[in-house]
């Protein structure tokens, strides 16, 4: 009788952000304009550095894939969220969690270790610039790039292993915005504690330890940086703040909710906004607005489609001033 129990649950009830309904409207606008924002962000970033030759270099290599990863995270969590806003029904089907749980925990593992990359190449470009053409090569960043997706493969694979066959028999509502592994392994029908530390070992491990990494590199940076010349100190310093922020937003949640995973908070599904939706819309705003090389490639690119209409504007204007 259990175990026939057990196989009547397909379905979950994701709660969203809030019960309040007078809220909801608001939320939804709100987090559309955000997404909208993420989308054409990431997608322009993506654009701007395959268009532009002058940023086929590792660095761009990276944030290119940062972009993408960004996109796919986003898209993975935020319709659901604005479906359920306005929706009555809040019911995901058991396979539709389990392929936003792969999509997800993927996005989010290849995020980690492209942001550990990056701040590599940061540390190879300012504490080696000698060795850097030598060291961060082409082909050399492209391996980083397909171990960082290779990796991040194989642990949302392990995660998989043991959380796709846990068996569902009530309660099946999760409250969070997204089908995160802590609050739907809280509902399996079985002691979760050994499946608990797993999920500690797997991704509260991982997400401590590349945040660690993360920090020892930047302070390294800043280190070097201030030991040649205390006015670079300031305007490296006032670069990597706003790179810093982001990475404290991201790894910040993270470490909260999978270090800890025996207890469910409310605070929880509040924390995860930062690195399901406003990292990713942070990310494209920071690395070009903050980037010379990036503004002026986008400038480029702007001027290049609007001259040719500015001048057939012109010519319409003079044609018509002769008749």
């Amino acid at each position: 009788m259990e175990e026939e129990n057990a196989t009547l649950l397909t379905e979950f009830v994701l709660t969203g952000l809030t019960y309040q309904s007078e809220w909801k409207i608001p939320l939804f606008l709100a987090f559309l304009v955000i997404y909208l924002i993420t989308i054409m962000g990431n997608l322009g970033l993506i654009a701007v550095i395959w268009k532009d030759p002058h940023l086929h270099i590792p660095m761009y290599l990276f944030l290119g894939s940062l972009a993408f990863v960004d996109a796919s995270l986003s898209s993975t969590v935020t319709p659901k969220m604005l479906i359920n806003f306005l929706a009555k029904s809040k019911m995901v089907s058991l396979p539709e969690s389990k392929i936003q749980f792969f999509s997800f925990a993927i996005s989010v593992t290849t995020e980690c270790f492209l942001l550990a990359t990056m701040a590599y190449d940061r540390y190879v470009a300012i504490c080696k610039p000698l060795y850097y053409v030598v060291i961060m090569s082409r082909r050399t960043c492209t391996v980083l790039v397909m171990i960082s997706w290779a990796v991040s493969l194989v642990h949302t694979l392990s995660q998989l292993s043991f959380t796709v066959n846990l068996p569902f028999c009530g309660p099946n509502v999760v409250d969070s915005f997204f089908c995160d592994l802590p609050r739907v392994t809280k509902l399996a029908c079985l002691d979760s504690y050994i499946i608990e530390i797993l999920i500690v070992v797997n991704s509260g491990i991982l997400s401590l330890s590349t945040f660690s990494l993360l920090v020892s590199s930047y302070i390294i940076i800043l280190v070097t940086v201030w030991l040649k010349s205390s006015a670079a100190m300031a305007k490296a310093f006032s670069t990597l703040a706003s790179h810093i922020a982001v990475v404290i937003l991201f790894f910040g949640p993270c470490i909260f909710i999978y270090v800890w995973p025996f207890t469910i908070s409310p605070l929880d599904k509040f924390l995860a906004i930062f690195y399901t939706v406003f990292t990713p819309v942070l990310n494209p705003i920071i690395y070009t607005l903050r980037n010379r090389d990036m503004k002026a490639a986008v400038r480029k690119i702007v001027n290049h489609y609007l001259r040719p209409r500015r001048i057939s504007e012109m010519s319409l204007v003079v044609r018509t001033s002769f008749h």
